[in-house]
């Protein structure tokens, strides 16, 4: 087992269909209100001004807007925040995009849409946007995505001893790759963690272990079917317990590779 990393949690933004908000997502973690299938309505960032948000891509719209309301939460200026960006698949639909037109007319590609394409382009619109000259990660492990963001920021926010904005974001599939990519729903999660002499609304420690992952935690079935329906929604777990308030640990994979020994990362979280 490594070193334990004990952090606040000191702000939190969410966006998914049914939930365009932490404060909506509350709710409906709570029991308040049940979860609806309304699409969520394009994301408008307000760090973004009025013609980057037309040209932006869904995939920039939606880290920008959770980065953005965790940032707000947090009481935190986004240039001043170390940032880590992880998408398990980058931005579908301009991919489909892509492989489209070459297939077609490849003079035809879209210098913009080729632009978007790149894995780093919601920390790029990010950085730009804010003003931000802190470090910037951008990563992908496939299913394991989330927990890998998760473990790269809190590692940074431990090691530097400052607070760093993390944000697991993905869109749904289009085209072909619907068929193949377990990606149907966009949902996206911000957190911004801190070295735990800070206040927060919440303690997170953290630790990995070389072994498999314990039984998931159960959530209502309509979270339990939007988990499986895109790959950063496996923070619905933690955010689940921190609109409810109640302590809780959990495990996520990091990694998915039979061939290799299995190595979970184990999160508790406390008030």
């Amino acid at each position: 087992m490594s070193a334990t990393l004990e952090l606040a949690i000191e702000g939190v933004g969410v966006r998914a269909p049914g939930m365009p908000d932490w404060a909506s997502a509350r709710e409906v973690f709570n029991g308040a209100r049940a979860l609806s299938a309304e699409p969520l309505v394009r994301p408008a960032p307000a760090l973004l001004a009025a013609n980057e948000r037309r040209r932006a891509p869904e995939s920039v719209l939606l880290a920008l807007a959770v980065a953005e309301e965790a940032c707000a939460m947090a009481r935190r200026a986004p240039r001043d925040l170390p940032n880590v960006f992880a998408s398990s698949y980058g931005d579908l639909a301009i991919n489909d995009y892509l492989c489209a037109v070459l297939a077609r007319a490849p003079f035809e590609l879209s210098p913009t849409k080729f632009h978007n394409s790149v894995h780093n382009a919601p920390a790029g619109y990010w950085t730009i946007a804010s003003g931000c000259m802190a470090s910037s990660t951008a990563l992908s492990a496939g299913p394991a995505t989330f927990a890998n963001g998760m473990l790269e920021a809190a590692t940074l926010a431990a090691a530097e001893g400052v607070p760093v904005l993390f944000a697991a974001f993905d869109v749904a599939a289009a085209g072909p790759l619907a068929d193949v990519v377990a990606c149907d729903q966009p949902f996206g999660a911000g957190f911004v963690l801190a070295p735990p002499s800070t206040a927060g609304v919440a303690r997170l420690r953290l630790s990995v272990h070389d072994r498999a992952v314990a039984e998931s935690v159960p959530l209502p079935a309509a979270l339990e079917a939007l988990r499986g329906r895109n790959p950063a929604a496996a923070a619905l777990p933690l955010l689940n317990a921190l609109a409810s308030g109640a302590a809780a640990g959990f495990d996520f994979a990091l990694h998915g590779d039979k061939d290799l020994p299995p190595s979970a990362l184990h999160l508790e979280i406390s008030f």
